[in-house]
């Protein structure tokens, strides 16, 4: 018997695979917090499903990289636009 929580990390990976999702965007479609959604796929999933918690943590980890690169993107748009050469 599978506890609630347990559930509750192979629902969280499955959504984050399925949707190409973000731990932001996976913690406002649960209700929970960031520090949950982490905690969800990378310690107690990995006790339950190994392979859903690192696949999880592959998009997360790619979706997290390709923030930084947008943010700064975003940025170097707003000061070149800004005019400070």
């Amino acid at each position: 018997m599978k506890s609630y929580i347990e559930e509750r990390a192979i629902e969280i990976a499955k959504y984050i695979i399925e949707h190409n999702a973000t731990v932001r965007q996976t913690a406002k479609e649960f209700g929970i917090s960031k520090s949950t959604v982490h905690k969800d796929v990378t310690e107690r999933l990995q006790q339950i499903n190994p392979s859903l918690a690192k696949e999880a943590r592959q998009v997360l980890d790619i979706n997290k990289q390709e923030r930084h690169i947008r943010g700064g993107l975003a940025t170097r748009e707003k000061y070149l636009h800004m005019g400070h050469h």
